[in-house]
């Protein structure tokens, strides 16, 4: 017989989180190895129990984004699943930056959650059909702005990571804003803008957001 697949389940609300917990359990794939109600103590549970799959609550104390991100670096063999009330682009963002294999939303339906898991660790990534649409629309926006720029001859060198700062930068986010975001240090976000800078062959963060615009500025 297969051996249970073996869930953390963390929110910091109680009911919510026995509610999950009982749905996982229910499934007869999975079994729930530990409970916490914040990010330090899921870090600790994950890092002692070497769980298949952590489910974590997006906005739970700590942030559920820095868990699945310790954990996920710490444990590459664990998946990390949101389970949160949080539709927003950022959120949603974040949690797939941080390493999160899913990002599922409390008003699911709690029995269906061991299938998603199930898909998860089958290599799937588990995300609600109108959240699906959000990330393609995202990647679809940003196309023609790299398209122009590699067009020009410009940022043809930049780095995956040198991207987003540059989008970042042109959303008009600080450096801490960003480092926040992208779960870095200020120092490595200065190191990637600056790295920016050097392969645009621009003078500041002002004249590589210019260059970034230019293609939608209207003749």
């Amino acid at each position: 017989m297969n051996a249970l697949s073996r869930v953390l389940v963390a929110d910091d609300h109680a009911p919510t989180r026995e509610d999950v917990r009982a749905a996982v359990e229910s499934d007869p794939r999975f079994t729930v190895v530990a409970v916490a109600a914040d990010a330090a103590d899921a870090i600790q549970a994950a890092l002692r129990e070497r769980p298949d799959v952590a489910l974590l609550d997006m906005r739970m104390p700590g942030s559920g984004a820095a868990a699945a991100w310790e954990i996920t670096a710490r444990l590459p063999a664990t998946r990390a699943v949101m389970l949160t009330v949080s539709r927003t682009d950022e959120d949603l963002f974040a949690a797939l930056r941080a390493g999160a294999s899913g990002y599922l939303l409390k008003d699911m339906p709690f029995e269906t959650i061991g299938d998603e898991l199930a898909g998860v660790l089958e290599g799937r990534v588990a995300l609600p059909p109108e959240l699906v649409v959000r990330l393609v629309e995202e990647f679809r926006d940003s196309a023609p702005r790299r398209r122009a720029l590699l067009g020009q001859g410009a940022g043809a060198q930049l780095t995956s990571r040198e991207w987003q700062v540059l989008d970042f930068l042109r959303q008009g986010l600080a450096t801490g804003e960003i480092a926040r975001r992208l779960f870095v240090s200020p120092a490595t976000v200065r190191s990637h803008v600056a790295a920016v800078l050097r392969k645009l062959r621009v003078p500041d963060r002002e004249a590589a957001i210019r260059l970034f615009e230019d293609p939608y500025e209207a003749p």
